[in-house]
């Protein structure tokens, strides 16, 4: 008998020094807990030492006041073109007023959850694949977060962002797109390959021009040059014929000019004669060749001789 009252007050005293201790509370930073008092809420502790009152205050709900993040789960969705894609993601939010989180709804993380896949569900089912898998993602991300903000202000949360992991078509999209591809690269690289052997064509060409032009500006400039020094040739020919004429003109004048002229040409036809004299050559010979004074004569005097054959 006398063992089973101390073990009752025993009892009694470690149940009464545990309730002691758990009113003594020292809360983190960036945490707060939510306290009762005779099932009614009382107030809001945040970080710091603090008592409650034993068998009357109750720590009810306990939050964190940092942002967290939260994985939203692989989920089939149907975009517009009645495709399947699987989609996940992650949440982040803060808590920015705990009685609210604690009083305003059951789980606030698991609601903001839900909220997140069916608005995705609703925003992928107005969407193209190709859309949906291409840039429209930001797009997404904002319409999920102003719809989670819109109906989380109850929850006492605030939602800063949503991101889009991945959005993962079926294996025979996949296929298909990674044909469809391949085709377009497949189609770039032909196109450009023709577009550079067009211009390649088109610079060869240009060149060609070029250089033809450059060859007939230089045939013409070698033409014009080569009469240019023509013409300057006949010109000194013609001024030193000019000049040998006057010169033949002034010794004719002289005394015993005509005489040296009328040897010159005689030896000049004697020596044309003999070069014309070869055998089996036909030639007029003047019917007074053997006059060989007259023919010096008409020679110089201008007049033509007789020719016989």
């Amino acid at each position: 008998m006398g063992y089973s009252i101390v073990a009752f007050w025993a009892g009694i005293f470690l149940y009464l020094a545990y309730k002691l201790f758990r009113c003594i509370r020292i809360i983190p930073s960036q945490d707060v807990l939510i306290v009762e008092r005779l099932g009614k809420y009382h107030r809001s502790l945040r970080s710091g030492f603090h008592i409650l009152m034993p068998f009357i205050d109750r720590d009810a709900y306990y939050h964190t006041l940092k942002e967290q993040s939260i994985d939203v789960q692989p989920q089939i969705c149907i975009t517009h073109d009645n495709v399947q894609v699987k989609v996940d993601g992650v949440l982040y939010l803060k808590l920015i007023d705990p009685v609210k989180a604690s009083y305003g709804i059951d789980d606030y993380r698991f609601a903001s959850i839900q909220l997140a896949q069916t608005t995705m569900r609703a925003i992928i089912g107005t969407m193209e694949l190709d859309k949906s898998i291409g840039g429209e993602k930001d797009l997404i991300n904002k319409t999920i977060v102003d719809a989670i903000d819109q109906a989380a202000e109850p929850w006492g949360i605030q939602v800063n962002r949503y991101e889009i992991l991945n959005i993962v078509p079926p294996k025979s999209v996949l296929d298909a797109m990674e044909k469809e591809k391949k085709a377009q690269i497949s189609k770039k690289s032909s196109i450009s390959l023709s577009e550079g052997e067009r211009d390649s064509r088109i610079n060869r060409s240009l060149g060609l021009k070029e250089e033809a032009i450059n060859k007939s500006e230089g045939e013409k400039q070698r033409r014009i040059n080569s009469a240019e020094g023509k013409a300057r040739e006949i010109e000194s020919l013609a001024a030193a014929t000019a000049k040998g004429i006057e010169s033949i003109a002034m010794s004719i004048a002289d005394p015993g000019g005509a005489s040296a002229i009328k040897m010159q040409v005689t030896k000049t036809f004697i020596q044309n004669f003999l070069s014309i004299a070869k055998e089996n050559t036909e030639i007029l010979i003047p019917a007074d060749v053997m006059n060989l004074q007259n023919l010096i004569s008409n020679l110089t005097e201008g007049k033509k001789p007789a020719v016989k054959s």
